[in-house]
């Protein structure tokens, strides 16, 4: 595997560590700002929102640009929109800085998972993707709980300084590491944008993208409110929440590293089951919140099923997706994104109605069975269709005698 690809998941650290660690500050986030929980929450919504719109906006802005250079400049914003967060005082302006920041980091991980995939032959491709996504999933063990304990010891602040600091060894990394090339480097003619839609809206990936958003916005509808529970229903002091996160995070790295293995051979069956399993799994959670061994101890599956899933419907997104070698992963990053953007708004609807802690948690049951029933609808039908399309015996007959 390239070092490059290792770079590319270092940087995503430093970012995945800004996207999730505000489940274990929402509290101290709505004490200082004097706002509701649930507008604490939408901070993450907000982030989400940047990354959905700011994917295929930023990938298709920086299309020409050399890849070094766009990574540079999505990372140095990416720093400077945290030292201001850092600094204000006002809601507002932090929900405008997490946005801003999300569009850095979508156009970032665009550009990051194409460049990463185009660097590793076929058989390599669901490893490369484990590496950058893998990212994300060490944020949840080192990055997340760090800045929870940062945030109770030294304020919600301090744990946005301290992402800045960290991305600044990356912009290193990056500059070193990466080639400077534009596009896929491979000399040829860019493929025509319009082409590249058509290659991402057609009949085959729109229901695994669907099902991608769906899966992940069940991730994020608990994971957003993951601190409130543990401490106002399972009944864990605030000390647990970093060790629980980690434990979460310890989970999404095994189940990155699993899917990144089997993904590329046996897709669907590695989706199916993870789905499966998740649906079970948020109502187990839901069930065995009031119980705290039950509770830690499914915390950590989720988080390996949670990011196995999601890993496997990227590189199946990737894989159907060769004729948009641009815009494959800004498509990806979207309806990843889609999901944290509804995953945390439903879970916070949820709350503000009055169902309790553990309503997220159900929400997040109640989107993985649409999930299931999107993916055995689209399974349905494209046996329809190739039933349709194979002759019967007595056409094969009348085929052979013509």
């Amino acid at each position: 595997m390239p070092i490059a690809v290792y770079v590319l998941g270092l940087a995503v650290f430093a970012q995945g560590t800004s996207e999730f660690m505000l489940s274990g500050l929402v509290s101290g986030i709505a004490a200082d700002l004097d706002v509701p929980l649930s507008a604490a929450g939408l901070l993450t919504s907000a982030f989400a929102v940047g990354m959905v719109v700011g994917a295929p906006l930023m990938a298709l802005s920086s299309r020409t640009w050399p890849r070094r250079r766009a990574l540079l400049l999505f990372l140095a914003v990416f720093v400077a929109v945290h030292v201001v967060g850092a600094l204000t005082p006002s809601y507002g302006v932090l929900l405008a800085t997490r946005f801003v920041g999300a569009l850095a980091n979508a156009g970032f991980w665009a550009v990051a998972l194409t460049t990463a995939v185009s660097m590793v032959p076929d058989r390599l491709k669901g490893r490369a993707t484990a590496v950058v996504v893998g990212g994300v999933t060490i944020a949840c063990v080192v990055g997340v709980p760090a800045g929870a304990v940062l945030g109770e010891r030294w304020g919600w602040r301090s744990a946005f300084w301290a992402v800045a600091i960290v991305s600044l060894p990356a912009v290193l990394a990056v500059l070193r590491s990466i080639p400077g090339g534009r596009g896929t480097d491979t000399g040829a003619a860019p493929v025509p944008v319009r082409d590249e839609l058509r290659a991402l809206t057609g009949p085959r990936l729109r229901p695994v993208l669907l099902t991608m958003a769906l899966v992940q916005g069940a991730t994020f509808c608990t994971f957003s409110y993951l601190e409130p529970l543990l401490t106002r229903e399972t009944g864990l002091g605030a000390g647990w929440v970093p060790v629980s996160l980690a434990l979460f995070g310890a989970g999404s790295f095994a189940g990155v590293t699993v899917a990144g293995r089997f993904a590329d051979a046996r897709p669907v069956a590695v989706v199916a089951t993870g789905m499966t399993a998740l649906a079970l799994g948020w109502a187990a959670l839901a069930l065995a919140a009031g119980r705290p061994a039950l509770a830690l101890a499914l915390i950590p599956l989720l988080g390996m099923l949670a990011f196995g899933t999601g890993t496997a419907l990227i590189t199946r997104v990737l894989g159907l997706a060769s004729g948009a070698p641009t815009l494959a992963g800004a498509f990806s990053t979207t309806a990843f994104n889609l999901g944290a953007t509804v995953g945390p708004w439903a879970g916070g609807t949820a709350l503000d109605a009055g169902f309790g802690y553990r309503a997220p948690v159900w929400v997040s049951a109640l989107l993985m069975v649409l999930a299931l029933l999107v993916a055995a609808t689209t399974a349905k039908g494209r046996r329809s269709r190739a039933g349709e399309r194979r002759p019967s015996a007595v056409q094969r007959s009348a085929g052979g005698r013509l």
